[in-house]
């Protein structure tokens, strides 16, 4: 308690002495006109000192004490490694990963980490620094991309009904559906053997280049034109050289060949009156913009931009213009640790990181959030258009040999113009 009780009653002693030797007492307010005299200012320096005292003794007991209710809860609640399956819509949101004092672009982490502590799962300074708990994330999804089965690990409070607890503290366009205990040394980006997306748009992208786009709802994609679709995304199955996939990456690069496994497109179907289908890839690894890039050189393909060959000769060494498709699309389906589940899923300590249990539960999510946010999105702001009108832009014979080329006669012509 701070000592304020004291205080008044010095200083109503002091000036009943200063009435009674025949003294004038000045109230305070008149400083200006002589101050306060020692005595007094003694008094209120001792009491500041007492009170600044209690103050700390006040902190330090509320820190002892915190201090003891965290050693508590790791004595109930060892901190243990564990995977999390999240799903989550991406609208709205600036990719999965955190980017500490960058407030203003809010991610996935961003959210998750704040529901980790809230719910009493980590400690709250683990949230500044995120190495405490050990935590990775499988796949680093982009600006409003979605997932229906990233997977992150970190080590947690087991504390009771974990799941149920985390979620309370998430918005509904994120959510936790599962939790397995792994090994110490586990880390879901460098265990993680390849990853699924799916890709979901209007058939229209592969509509001929001279169709109506106002009269949207009337395409209806052509057997024929699925089969050349899927055909060509099946030249992407291999080892190939994807440095003009993504940005700054070199063709002697050698991480940016990548292994792809499968990919083509399923059948149409309808929502809302329009006419939609799915792409699936399934790869080792992907880079920054690589699976909207490998769709978006098909689609300029099919509508009749760029010719076949051009596939070919984007994995060669030559600088190729390919186009990124809108990432409204993309959904990180799933990850796989086939390697890691062969040596420690038949140990007895630890379950296979597989999730047919969730697969309802999977399957409901993207039903209630991420189909309906891509469609009605897509209706209403007409992305695959908008981004159809630039493929003219792209120049698909050009190289870099020509570019260079190109550079070299404007500065040969700038220089004859300055003589």
């Amino acid at each position: 308690m701070f000592r304020v009780r004291p205080l008044l009653s010095a200083l109503v002693n002091h000036r009943q002495t200063l009435k009674t030797n025949g003294g004038l007492y000045k109230p305070f307010c008149t400083m200006s006109e002589g101050g306060m005299d020692k005595q007094t200012a003694t008094l209120l320096k001792r009491t500041n000192e007492e009170n600044e005292d209690s103050a700390e003794k006040v902190q330090a007991a509320k820190r002892v004490k915190t201090d003891g209710e965290h050693a508590e809860d790791e004595k109930k609640y060892p901190k243990k490694k564990v995977v999390l399956l999240m799903a989550y819509s991406g609208k709205g949101y600036y990719g999965m990963q955190r980017n500490p004092g960058n407030s203003q672009f809010r991610t996935i982490e961003d959210d998750l980490v704040a529901a980790l502590i809230k719910s009493g799962c980590i400690p709250e300074n683990h949230g500044d620094e995120m190495k405490k708990m050990s935590f990775q994330r499988c796949a680093r999804t982009d600006k409003g991309v979605s997932a229906a089965g990233q997977v992150v690990s970190l080590k947690v409070r087991l504390i009771d009904d974990i799941i149920e607890k985390i979620n309370e503290h998430l918005p509904p366009q994120i959510k936790v559906l599962g939790l397995k205990r792994v090994t110490q040394g586990f880390n879901s980006k460098n265990n993680c053997d390849a990853r699924t997306y799916s890709y979901m748009l209007p058939t229209l992208a592969f509509s001929p280049k001279d169709y109506d786009t106002g009269n949207i709802a009337a395409f209806r994609l052509e057997p024929e034109t699925l089969q050349k679709v899927n055909r060509l995304f099946a030249l992407y199955k291999g080892t190939h050289n994807f440095h003009n996939f993504t940005s700054q990456k070199a063709p002697s690069d050698p991480s940016a060949r990548r292994y792809i496994t499968e990919m083509s497109c399923g059948e149409p179907f309808i929502r809302r009156n329009y006419e939609f289908a799915v792409i699936t890839v399934r790869g080792q690894s992907f880079m920054l913009h690589q699976i909207r890039k490998m769709i978006g050189l098909v689609i300029a393909v099919v509508k009749g931009y760029a010719k076949e060959e051009v596939m070919e000769r984007s994995w060669g060494h030559e600088k190729v213009d390919v186009p990124k498709a809108p990432g409204l699309g993309l959904i990180l389906e799933r990850v796989h640790f086939d390697r890691y589940n062969k040596r420690f899923g038949g140990d007895g300590l630890h379950e296979k990181l597989e999730w047919d249990r969730e697969e309802e539960e999977i399957k409901a999510f993207k039903e209630a959030h991420i189909y309906p946010t891509i469609i009605e999105t897509e209706c209403e702001e007409g992305s695959m258009v908008s981004w159809m009108a630039t493929l003219p832009i792209h120049d698909f014979e050009a190289t870099s040999i020509e570019v260079q080329d190109d550079k070299v006669k404007k500065q040969v012509s700038k220089k004859i113009h300055l003589f």
